[in-house]
């Protein structure tokens, strides 16, 4: 069973050994949302099966709860179970970048209660550089049998962390670029800075140089110093939209350090209450 991380040569036994197995394509682009569709035509894993961030990774947008809120979880389960699901399925999620949509997939899937579920370490590019095979040919999908179960994740919401915000009970972990966390630069948002108190882990710092995750160990050391005397328990992970905070959610784990939160609404979802506070600083 894989929990976190997979490798290319792993996941490619397991294609060949015929075991309960669903590989999802996650490749997205933000600025050209057709992107990962365009890509997963022209190759992909074999039987990978395509989940588009916006409409199967995220809900609908009501303008107020961020850019990519999560999905209706039932709805969700039924899509997945209707491409092959069952309790026992291996799960096995990529992109081609730096594993930031892949994170997303597996936090959902856990979301369902389903634990059997892996990030390709390294994604397509790894695969490609191990001289595995891509194909356009669609897989045929068939039904399986799962249901969901109790979510292996927890969540906190907006209002939680406004009614905790100067006591201590959490402690944000942000995990966007220096330069965005500080409000030096706002590329994406209306508005730049960070909600108060948190402390800033770009997620890209989990990942070697070839984009593969670091070693647990090394992942450990690092989070242990972001964290300081903070117990996982209390941390609550955010980023823009809750894309790249499962990221961080992933390394955690990884890392050895699970129990933490996920802030979906993110930064997009706080800053559109001009009614909730926002820090900047500098660096």
């Amino acid at each position: 069973m894989y929990t976190t991380l997979i490798t290319p040569r792993e996941l490619n036994v397991l294609i060949n050994s015929n075991a309960p197995l669903l590989i999802l394509d996650t490749r997205h682009d933000l600025m050209n949302t057709d992107a990962g569709t365009q890509a997963y035509a022209q190759a992909h894993i074999p039987n990978a099966f395509f989940m588009h961030m916006d409409t199967d990774l995220s809900g609908e947008k009501t303008g107020r709860n961020g850019r990519h809120p999560l999905p209706d979880l039932n709805l969700f389960a039924e899509k997945l179970r209707h491409i092959g699901l069952s309790h026992s399925t291996q799960v096995v999620v990529y992109d081609e970048h730096n594993g930031m949509m892949a994170a997303r997939a597996w936090w959902l899937v856990r979301h369902l209660g389903h634990a059997n579920v892996a990030v390709l370490n390294g994604g397509l590019n790894a695969w490609r550089s191990a001289e595995l095979p891509v194909t356009d040919a669609l897989p045929s999908p068939h039904i399986g049998d799962f249901t969901a179960q109790a979510s292996l994740n927890r969540t906190v919401s907006a209002d939680d962390l406004m009614a905790h915000l100067n006591d201590g009970v959490y402690q944000i972990i942000d995990a966007r670029a220096p330069e965005r966390f500080s409000g030096a630069v706002e590329p994406i948002d209306p508005v730049g800075g960070h909600i108060p108190h948190a402390r800033n882990h770009c997620f890209v710092s989990n990942l070697n140089a070839d984009l593969t995750f670091k070693d647990a160990d090394t992942l450990r050391t690092e989070w242990l110093a972001t964290l300081a005397d903070t117990p996982i328990e209390q941390v609550v992970n955010q980023c823009g939209s809750g894309v790249t905070a499962c990221h961080n959610m992933l390394a955690q784990h990884i890392a050895g350090l699970e129990g933490a939160a996920l802030y979906a609404g993110s930064w997009s979802e706080w800053c559109s209450d001009e009614k909730r506070p926002v820090e900047k600083s500098e660096g």
